[in-house]
């Protein structure tokens, strides 16, 4: 593929400081429209809200053309044109709060290459552990794939999600909000913002709606429907993308065991992301 030994990366760390300042949560709780959330110093801040922070703070030099930092600093220097966050896994141990001061610190755990339908991949695999004065918060480890960049746009096999919902509700997705949840978490990969981009380079039909994003919105509607547990594990995988375009809808299922299975479906009700939740 042209790319340096890859597996040089893995074991590479880096360690960023932030503070969970209210501002970009008050921007956030505006952004979903949750106007109840008053978000004051020293009130828990929600799981999965710490992608406010730890911002990539990469000047516009050293952007790429997708808008994604170029690689070869932290991340490896793959060659392939196509980068997508694929999945997660997190375990919260301890609440964090607003107003505090916080540490990330990140390792490459595992590069592998594999071969898929649309050829070679690259998938990173970075484990993140997130602290503050009480010890660690949040470990989580996020799957970053590499694909070459498409000739045409081909939708996958359909996947429609499950009849037996415990609950269905529909979310507004607009232009806005990606562009307001791009700026608030310091993404500027173009697919999210960049009509012509997105659809002229990366093939797509329209702007796609970032995977982090309704990951946070399945989470929070899970909450909703569970009120007073907290969250323990959370894992989630992006299976066909959704677009601005799309009627996005917030699906749950309950298990026996008290955990529940989450799905975004979009207007065709094909599952775009899929998620499992467990409470402690």
């Amino acid at each position: 593929m042209g790319d340096l030994n890859l597996q040089d990366w893995v074991g590479k760390t880096e360690q960023v400081v932030d503070h969970s300042y209210p501002t970009p949560v008050k921007a956030l709780a505006q952004t979903l429209d949750y106007n109840t959330f008053a978000a004051d110093v020293g009130d828990v801040l929600p799981e999965l809200w710490h992608w406010l922070y730890f911002l990539p703070l990469v000047a516009i030099s050293e952007i790429a053309g997708d808008g994604h930092p170029k690689r070869g600093s932290f991340l490896p220097p793959v060659s392939l044109g196509r980068r997508m966050w694929a999945s997660s896994r997190l375990e919260f141990h301890q609440d964090l709060y607003i107003g505090q001061a916080i540490t990330k610190i990140s390792e490459i755990i595992k590069v592998s290459e594999k071969e898929g339908k649309s050829g070679k991949m690259v998938f990173v695999t970075v484990r993140h552990l997130v602290k503050s004065d009480q010890g660690i918060a949040i470990e989580e480890e996020q799957d970053i794939v590499y694909l070459s960049m498409p000739k045409s746009f081909i939708q996958p096999a359909p996947n429609p999600a499950p009849a037996d919902l415990h609950w269905t509700e529909e979310y507004p997705i607009s232009p806005v909000v990606l562009f307001r949840f791009s700026a608030l978490t310091f993404n500027s990969h173009k697919i999210h913002y960049d009509w012509k981009y997105a659809t002229e380079v990366e093939k797509y039909p329209g702007l796609v709606v970032h995977g982090p994003l309704q990951a946070l919105l399945l989470l929070e509607s899970a909450k909703k429907h569970n009120p007073g547990k907290k969250v323990s594990r959370y894992e989630f995988k992006a299976v066909r993308p959704i677009f601005d375009f799309d009627k996005v809808s917030l699906c749950g299922c309950l298990l026996p065991d008290g955990s529940s299975d989450l799905f975004t479906a979009s207007t065709d009700n094909n599952i775009g992301m899929q998620a499992h939740v467990t409470w402690r």
